[in-house]
């Protein structure tokens, strides 16, 4: 904390800066230590006597002694937090260069100067511009709009040319720029001095060095990428004058302009109103708009260090924690790559990948694209995209392309296998791969990086050769924590590194201390005390009990556990191989019971009890068959189960509806979320939970309970978009909804599921929960760094029986171990270094020519169609051969056979709709005989066929029985390819015969 009579200096040595900066009615909103006397008498100031005044005023109250603790703190939030940026960096010694601010101030002038001249612009028109632009936000827009409704469209531009006057150093190259593309020509000559027509780089790139960034003011150790040296700012209010002066109305006079750091102007004097600004939502590329050139790109000095080596076109791992900009490092070494690379003639192309949809779309729309459009082609691929041409079109057309890395592995296989033109890696000058740590065996990163260092390896054979090697990109990656692969020794998180190093190809891992930039997470674990009594609990053991004795299952496991589930897991797969149904069965309805219990420790009661009763539901409908089929069979097995659940129906209804028999995590969490909300100014955080059914019931929980609505939360969850899950899961457009809203502060609560982990950049987020969920190191890591803010806070909150309190200890030790670890590699000698990574490539190389030549033999194997049979999971029933089945698109197992159709029933599928370009997934398949489901129903090109989900049969391959097998990929046999043709024939000559009867 800052001595007070420093402040004070501070505060009366800018003072004269301050009262014209401050915008007083937001920033008073802010200043909770003025009482509410002294804020009515401020806004009555500003009323009587105008915003110089009040600021005057203002600023008197917040200087008064006696001080509060932490009240020049306060001071210097309330002016960042209310619009008045500029204010703000004064007060924190983030000073403009001189040559700057006397820039400024002449041309604020300037602008006062000619305000009669530039009040005639079409207001609304601009306003939109200037808002498009940055220089002006949602709240400034309504005001302006409100004013040119109300009082006119001079009025109206007044209002305008006041707020943006404010605006950190750069406005004014941007209001030009506004004008020109807005077609107000004659406005833009005036103040330009230039013709309509001419090029506008001398405008796009004025006020030179001194450009804001979201970090203040550019200071001296500052590096910037700048297109060229242009004209300044100065230079246009200056040099230009005279020949403005020659097409002003020479009518002008002081009396007519308008004071832009006051309300009204002398002839509107008696119109004053109070002011409403900005209140900034955080986000880096907004406030880089506010004042800073987009083709900018300022980097901190331990950002600069770790960037060397890649400037110089070395293969670089940057390991930063989260929220330290590795991502804008990134954009400056891919500009620079480019930048380069053209200098010198040569083409450069570069790959940004990631390893989840939302992170394709916000790299580009926050980082990638607002800084590089204005000199390269940026553009954006994903799975969730609807492509018009192919990616390798995407490729050739753009500079920057950021995508999904499995998008990029797909064109690459594809020019491997010569299936069509695809993408080299020969067609890449960087590639950049975010998340980098996750470059490890069998992760499609490092399916891509094996191409690589094949291809590495064959050139150094070329060159002994004399021969050209054929070109490879330089690699970049980045992460916040490589982990220590589950290593107990130092030893191990070592090699762990050094393999992620060497999978690559990185000169070094770079890493840096942040220094003052560093911002401390306050952690805590919040531990609970197990439930004393748990009745909902003891009912649900005793079902399970009576499932045993019924089944003949003796566990040797606590019901409720990890364990638990996997043992009945592997009973299930056992009675199936055995066609012992009485078992299986059993074991199905135990594996949704013990869930209940783990639910029940994790979420209300009442949660529980909805998804036991919606699965016994769901079990029953199953038995139904639809109008006009023969009745569905059920065994005394299946006949006692529901009796079972019937007959404990009512009583678990009954103590579901008891919150003092809760589980104490649930207690500890509303006492946590409370207090955010009810301690910070303004709360937005993430709580991370196990699995998409939690994290859906938590957020159904906060948004019924009014004690959290009464402190403002406003709550939405997140979860995957994979259907492995029976929980119905997200579309991309619907995370990216929510994670706007959560951005723009619509949303102040996430609940998400380890979707939202890796990536998700919310400046404005300042506290964490992890709830019941702990997994490695890296994933604590990264749930830390979700909270960007600077009194950020983590806490990970206890659930009975997960043991999450001991495994956070034990990652903790291994994130320290992992710092050890990478120092003690920095610290390596180069040559060493290399040597241990050209083994590690080597070995890598060696291992996965075995994995190919294993998996060739394997291919070479396969078995025919006709060895393997499948038969219902259900019931046994027989169902279909191998011989029958036919493969669409490398992915979709249907069964072609007519008589096939004869055994199966369908129904709608209510928790997946899936719509492709050539297909769509809606109604679901199951057997007449039992009502289990086998798979869906595929609509293919206008013709329909049944898909089938191995999971759901029995199969028997060459006479044996598989225990176990969940993929089609576990089976050695190679399926018939679709022949759309002649099966769309049949389909057509089958309906014109059924036409002619």
């Amino acid at each position: 904390m800052e001595p007070d009579d420093v402040c004070l200096r501070t505060i009366e040595c800018y003072r004269p800066r301050l009262r014209k900066l401050i915008k007083v009615e937001p920033v008073l909103d802010r200043l909770h230590s003025l009482d509410n006397d002294q804020k009515e008498l401020i806004r009555n100031k500003a009323k009587t006597d105008g915003e110089l005044n009040a600021a005057d005023r203002l600023i008197d109250a917040v200087i008064k002694k006696p001080h509060s603790e932490g009240w020049f703190r306060e001071f210097v939030d309330a002016l960042s937090t209310g619009g008045c940026q500029h204010a703000a960096d004064y007060m924190e010694g983030n000073l403009p260069k001189p040559d700057l601010e006397a820039e400024n101030d002449s041309l604020i002038r300037f602008t006062e100067l000619l305000s009669p001249t530039i009040v005639n612009m079409n207001t609304n028109v601009v306003c939109q511009h200037c808002f498009s632009e940055g220089i002006l936000n949602q709240d400034d827009t309504e005001k302006i709009i409100a004013e040119t409704e109300n009082k006119g469209n001079i009025s109206g531009a007044r209002e305008l040319l006041r707020r943006i006057v404010r605006s950190r150093p750069g406005w004014f190259s941007t209001f030009l720029k506004v004008l020109r593309d807005t077609e107000h020509l004659i406005l833009f000559k005036e103040l330009s001095g230039s013709s309509p027509g001419d090029d506008m780089t001398d405008v796009s790139d004025a006020a030179g060095s001194g450009v804001a960034t979201e970090e203040g003011p550019v200071e001296e150790k500052g590096s910037s990428i700048r297109e060229e040296d242009t004209v300044a700012e100065s230079d246009v209010a200056t040099e230009q004058a005279p020949a403005e002066e020659e097409t002003l109305d020479s009518s002008i006079t002081e009396e007519d302009t308008l004071d832009l750091y006051n309300e009204e102007s002398t002839e509107t004097r008696h119109l004053t109103e109070g002011v409403d600004v900005l209140q900034p939502d955080g986000n880096s590329t907004a406030a880089a708009a506010g004042g800073q050139k987009e083709t900018d790109i300022v980097l901190r000095d331990y950002q600069m260090d770790v960037a060397r080596p890649a400037l110089e076109g070395k293969n670089i791992i940057i390991c930063l924690p989260t929220g330290s900009g590795k991502t804008r490092v990134a954009v400056y070494i891919t500009k620079q790559h480019l930048d380069s690379r053209s200098s010198e003639g040569r083409s450069g192309k570069v790959v940004i990948l990631v390893n989840k949809v939302p992170l394709v779309e916000q790299h580009y729309t926050t980082e990638f694209k607002p800084f590089l459009k204005d000199h390269y082609k940026v553009e954006r691929v994903s799975g969730d995209s609807q492509l018009k041409i192919s990616f390798t079109e995407v490729v050739k057309n753009n500079d920057v392309i950021i995508c999904t890395a499995q998008i990029l592995q797909n064109y690459l296989d594809r020019s491997n296998s010569g299936e069509d033109e695809g993408v080299q890696l020969s067609d890449l000058t960087l590639i950049v791969i975010d998340e980098c740590h996750h470059t490890q065996k069998g992760g499609v990163y490092n399916h891509i990086m094996m191409r690589y260092l094949k291809q590495k390896h064959k050139n150094s054979r070329l060159k002994k050769e004399q021969k050209s090697p054929v070109p490879i990109p330089q690699i970049l990656g980045l992460t916040a924590s490589p982990g220590v692969g589950g290593a107990t020794k130092m030893a191990k998180a070592e090699e762990h590194i050094l393999r992620i190093c060497a999978n690559l190809d990185a000169f070094k891992i770079m890493t840096k201390s942040l220094g003052e930039n560093k911002k401390e997470l306050l952690k805590k674990i919040a531990t609970v005390e197990e439930r004393k009594q748990d009745p909902f609990g003891d009912v649900i053991k005793k079902i399970m009990n009576d499932i045993h004795a019924h089944a003949d299952l003796y566990p040797t496991c606590e019901l409720g556990s990890q364990n638990y589930e996997q043992w009945v897991i592997q009973n299930e797969r056992n009675a199936a191989k055995e066609e012992n149904q009485k078992v299986r069965v059993c074991a199905d309805h135990l594996r949704q019971y013990n869930e209940g219990l783990q639910l029940s420790n994790t979420i209300r009661m009442c949660d529980a009890f909805s998804f036991l009763n919606k699965y016994q539901e769901e079990e029953m409908k199953r038995k139904v068959a639809p109008e006009a089929e023969e009745p569905i069979q059920i065994t005394d097995t299946e006949r006692f189960l529901f009796d079972l659940f019937k007959g404990n129906k009512r009583k678990l209804q009954k103590l579901a509806e008891h919150p003092e028999h809760e589980n104490k995590s649930l207690s500890e969490l509303r006492v946590k979320i409370l207090q955010e909300f009810t301690s910070r100014e303004s709360a937005r955080g993430i709580i991370f939970t196990k699995t998409r059914r939690s994290a859906i019931a938590l957020c159904q929980w906060v948004q019924e309970n009014p004690k959290f609505e009464e402190v403002g939360v406003k709550a939405s969850h997140v979860i995957g978009g994979g259907d492995q899950s029976v929980v119905k899961p997200m579309t991309p457009a619907e995370q990216r909804d929510v994670l706007n809203k959560f951005l723009n502060g619509g949303v102040n609560l996430l609940i998400a599921t380890t979707v939202a982990e890796e990536g998700l950049d919310i400046p404005a987020c300042n506290f964490v929960i992890r709830y019941g969920l702990v997994t490695n190191e890296i994933a604590m890591i990264q749930a830390q760094g979700r909270g960007r803010a600077e009194d950020s806070s983590y806490t990970l909150v206890e659930v009975t029986g997960s043991g999450v309190a001991e495994k956070e200890h034990v990652n903790e030790y291994r994130k320290s171990m992992m710092s050890k670890a990478i120092d003690k590699i920095k610290n390596m000698n180069q040559g060493e270094y290399d040597k241990r990574i050209m083994e590690f490539q080597i070995q890598a190389i060696l291992e996965e020519k075995v994995r190919m030549t294993k998996k060739k033999q394997k291919g070479m194997k396969n078995d025919s169609p006709s060895v393997v049979k499948f038969s219902c999971r259900g019931c046994n029933k027989p169902v279909c051969s191998g011989e029958n089945i036919e493969i669409i698109e490398n992915m979709h197992r249907v069964n072609v056979s007519t008589q096939f159709r004869e055994l199966f029933i369908q129904r709608e599928n209510t928790s997946l709709q899936e719509r492709r370009l050539d297909y769509e997934t809606n109604g679901f398949i199951a057997c007449k005989e039992c009502g289990q489901r086998w798979g869906s129903m595929m609509l293919y090109r206008g013709t329909e066929w049944p898909c089938l989900h191995v999971k759901n049969f029995v199969v028997t391959c060459n006479g044996e029985k598989k225990s176990k097998c969940t993929k089609w990929s576990e089976l050695a046999i190679r399926f018939s390819a679709f022949d759309y043709a002649e099966h769309a024939s049949s389909v057509v000559q089958s309906s014109e015969d059924e036409d002619t009867d």
